[in-house]
């Protein structure tokens, strides 16, 4: 007899796997260009930047707490944004110069 196909689906929480590009300061705080990143489904912005955070350390930490940040090429400007799955997000840090 085997088990219900249910049984395996109700403990394991089906995630989203999102694309995480950083740029300048941010790509020097995380030591790499990009990242592919596993994420709950119903994750937000804010939710994937504390995860990065604790993946990545202090630097990151500083960079993202300043950072702006793009969804599929578009400006967030609430955190609380869910991300779909197969989602692009660019980490931006404040650049300067004029």
């Amino acid at each position: 007899m085997t088990a219900p196909a249910s049984t395996t689906s109700a403990t394991t929480a089906p995630a989203a796997t999102v694309t995480v590009r950083y740029f300048a300061g941010a790509k020097a705080a995380a030591g790499t260009r990009s990242e592919t990143v596993a994420v709950p489904q119903g994750a937000t912005v804010a939710d994937l930047v504390t995860a990065l955070a604790a993946d990545h350390g202090d630097a990151l930490t500083r960079v993202l707490g300043a950072a702006s940040f793009l969804l599929d090429e578009v400006a967030v400007h609430d955190r609380a944004t869910v991300l779909p799955d197969g989602a692009v997000v660019d980490v931006l840090p404040p650049f300067a110069g004029g």
